[in-house]
């Protein structure tokens, strides 16, 4: 939770400044990743084959009714469902009809080292087939020009020349050239495919899109999108015109079923007419009878007006007896009903329009190639017989009507034959004989009439659509996009090199500068150490002027304000962990307190890894566990540092089993009674207070503590324990010291701290400190490589 705590408000701290100083030093890794990731652009839009839309507008057209009897028939030309003719405009059907009549079967591209390319109609030559073996087989031939005239088929080594037959498994060819000027076609290598029409239009049939222009309309835009301009222009146009010939034809077929079906009635009623012709002629002949005598009007006028209603019902029953009969052979169960048989019945003629219509539904499913399996087909199918079954008996409803009024005006008639009982039995039956006949010629009048609306129609139709703008292409390519492509590849460039800083800085759980500690603690910065290169430990000395010498004096200097006037302070020096510098820090601190006069002593109370003595080169076998246990004296302890004047060494001496509890001795606080009289400055040199409590049982002796914190060494985490005991006062008047602060290129201001060290060297106020280190020593002790070893 603590450590979640210091890593927000690490981010949460971070102003524009800090942004720009912590990218802009990786400015190089910038730029390689910019022109990475643009080269790659570059090779992707230079290989990438590119992508063209060619589109054309067509409108559908929706006729209006004409408000009389003929609005029936010409009803069939309305375009009921544009959703439909679209799915026709992408069926497969209809674009295998637009690659056969384009010959789009053969396809020719060039061969390049890279890419290959479909060159359509700018390829130099044409491929005849003269024969195929297998018309439903794939092939593909490559074609190699070793000059102008002479090729080569398949790599072989027969040269052919154009004009020339060529035989091979696949049928029999022959080259000629193309007729246009396309350049010398010497070197060049060219493949040429072969493909039966069902396979090509299922490559180009999903490729088609219809969209509407404007919203609302019927106005809607065809497009391709494909890698030759004008291949898709030509796909567009040839599509346009074969939906209109396709949808002409469907019309068509309609109404040759309609008046294939009246000249069959026609020519049966024809027959039957003549027979009742002949049958009359002979009646006469037969009974000599040459002229018919005029009867008294009053006495057949009732029933000749009866005989004239039983007539006219008598052709409606006829019509609805063919209708029965066309519905009951099974040849037109999906078939519409011919409107030509048209009955005065308003409810039948309604129930007809319905069947019709979902025939007309049924049909445009199937034309679309939806299968006969599907649900939506099934379900027509199913409409279609209830509305059959429906007819059928609405039908025998209007027969039994149509009957009874045929009855009911015979009966009137019969009761007007019992008034004109004087008339000849001869002419009675000659009657009924020309009745029968004006039957039948009025029903072959009236299919006449239909026969001739239907012809109209045939002649009427037209294509449900109309193409407003022929096809374009773009011109230029829609993909790839160029301009978006390299845009992104920018874009890519510059963020993978930031998300991965980024994601660096997010896991980057070390301290790297003064203002990565003063966001997480309280506890004042008294100075910055910088990276010494010197192979000795006590780099301050009264001729050295190096930047690490001066910067002691400065934590020296400051110091005064945080003892506040202690006449004889003891300064406790500490750290979270080990290999944090802390016995740098304190000898080369006790060094110049030494060198301001004052006499100084350093305790090597890191009892159980003592540093002090052997970084100085100093031996002593006698130290603070000797005398703690009672082997040694207060005066024997002190050791003298060689050439460092005021500066003095209490080691540590033999490691006891048991250093916590020596600690806890009352000689401890005799030994600091002891220095304290006889020193003016006590520096205790302690173990890790992040590791072992020794430097807080020996707080209670120290008027100050240093806390030592490494550049690139101590986490983050361990400022946050800092904090704890600043914040809890656990240990005396707690400031931090950062050590080994190396200059990190752009970070500016906070280089090497708010001091400016870093500009020491060009202002002559610093001595220049080499780095002697080898070649291979700095490459061992590079940050990557030393991580990956753990080196320390």
């Amino acid at each position: 939770m603590e450590e979640n705590q210091v890593v927000n408000k690490d981010l949460g701290g971070l102003s524009i400044r800090d942004i720009f100083f912590k990218y802009i030093r990786f400015l190089p890794a910038f730029l390689i990743s910019i022109a990475v990731a643009l080269l790659g652009a570059f090779l992707y839009l230079r290989y990438t084959t590119p992508i063209y839309r060619a589109s054309g507008t067509i409108t559908f057209i929706e006729e209006k009714g004409r408000g009389d009897k003929l609005d029936e028939i010409f009803n069939s030309n309305k375009t009921q469902d544009v959703l439909a003719e679209i799915e026709v405009l992408k069926s497969k059907p209809l674009m295998e009809r637009v690659v056969t009549s384009l010959g789009l079967q053969t396809t020719y591209n060039a061969v390049g080292k890279i890419k290959t390319l479909n060159i359509y109609k700018s390829c130099p030559f044409r491929m005849e087939i003269l024969s195929i073996t297998d018309s439903l087989r794939s092939f593909s031939m490559g074609i190699k020009f070793v000059d102008d005239q002479h090729f080569q088929i398949n790599n072989e080594s027969t040269l052919y020349s154009f004009g020339q037959q060529f035989q091979n498994a696949y049928g029999r060819f022959s080259m000629k050239p193309a007729g246009q000027e396309f350049g010398s076609a010497k070197g060049k290598e060219f493949s040429v495919s072969w493909n039966p029409s069902p396979i090509v239009a299922t490559w180009y049939a999903p490729m088609i899109r219809v969209s509407p222009k404007i919203v609302g309309s019927n106005i809607y835009n065809i497009s391709i999108d494909i890698s030759n301009q004008q291949l898709g222009v030509d796909i567009i146009n040839q599509l346009m015109r074969e939906y209109q010939v396709f949808n002409l034809e469907e019309k068509n077929r309609a109404t040759r079923g309609v008046l294939s079906f009246v000249n069959d009635r026609l020519d049966f009623l024809q027959r039957d007419i003549d027979s009742i012709k002949v049958r009359l002629r002979n009646y006469r002949k037969e009974n000599g009878i040459t002229n018919i005598e005029l009867q008294s009007e009053n006495y057949f006028a009732t029933m000749t007006e009866a005989e004239r209603a039983a007539y006219e019902n008598s052709i409606q029953l006829e019509i609805a007896k063919m209708i029965e009969i066309y519905l009951v052979d099974r040849q037109n169960a999906f078939d519409a009903i011919p409107s030509a048989l048209n009955l005065q019945d308003a409810t039948l003629n309604g129930l007809v329009e319905q069947y019709n219509a979902l025939q007309f539904e049924r049909k445009k499913y199937l034309d679309a190639s939806v299968p006969e399996g599907n649900p939506m087909v099934k379900q027509k199918t199913s409409a279609i017989e209830q509305a059959r079954l429906g007819l059928l008996e609405n039908l025998k409803n209007v027969k039994r009507s149509y009957q009874r009024i045929i009855d009911d005006n015979l009966r009137r008639s019969g009761a007007s034959e019992s008034q004109v009982k004087q008339l000849p039995e001869k002419e009675q039956k000659q009657q009924e004989i020309v009745r029968d006949l004006e039957i039948k010629e009025n029903l072959y009048k009236f299919l006449l009439e239909e026969k001739e609306k239907t012809s109209m129609q045939q002649a009427s139709n037209l294509a449900n659509s109309k193409i407003l703008e022929d096809a374009v292409g773009s011109g230029t390519p829609i993909k790839p996009n160029r301009r978006g492509i390299q845009l992104l590849s920018f874009i890519i460039g510059l963020g993978l090199p930031a998300m991965f800083i980024f994601f660096l800085e997010l896991i980057n759980d070390k301290i790297y500068t003064r203002y990565d500690i003063e966001k997480i603690t309280d506890a004042a910065v008294m100075g910055e150490v910088g990276h010494s290169y010197s192979s000795s430990v006590l780099v301050v000395s009264k001729t050295n002027r190096s930047m690490v010498a001066e910067q002691f004096r400065i934590v020296r200097s400051n110091l005064q304000y945080i003892l506040n006037k202690v006449e004889k302070p003891v300064i406790l020096v500490t750290s979270s962990f080990s290999g944090e510098g802390k016995s740098f820090v304190t000898t080369n601190l006790a060094g110049v307190m030494g060198l301001a006069g004052r006499k100084t002593v350093i305790l090597e109370f890191d009892i159980r890894k003592p540093k002090i003595l052997s970084g100085l080169k100093l031996h002593q076998k006698i130290g603070i566990s000797n005398y703690l246990v009672g082997k040694a004296t207060l005066e024997e302890l002190p050791l003298a540092v060689p050439g460092c004047e005021n500066l003095y060494v209490v080691s540590c001496g033999p490691v006891p089993p048991n250093p916590s509890e020596l600690l806890l001795d009352e000689r401890v606080a005799k030994l600091f009674a002891w220095l304290k009289e006889n020193f003016d400055v006590v520096i205790i040199d302690t173990a890790p207070v992040g590791m072992v409590s020794d430097a807080m049982t020996l707080g209670k002796f120290a008027d100050a503590t240093l806390y030592i914190v490494r550049q690139g060494y101590t986490y983050k985490k361990q400022i946050g324990l800092i904090d704890e005991f600043y914040k809890g006062s656990r240990l005396p008047r707690i400031s931090i010291v950062i050590n080994d602060v190396k200059l990190r290129p752009g970070y500016g201001y906070y280089g090497y701290g708010r001091y400016g060290y870093g500009y020491g060297y060009s202002g002559g106020y610093y001595d220049l400190e080499k780095d002697n280190r080898s070649v291979i020593k700095k490459f061992l002790e590079f940050k990557w490589f030393a991580r990956l070893f753990n080196r320390k």
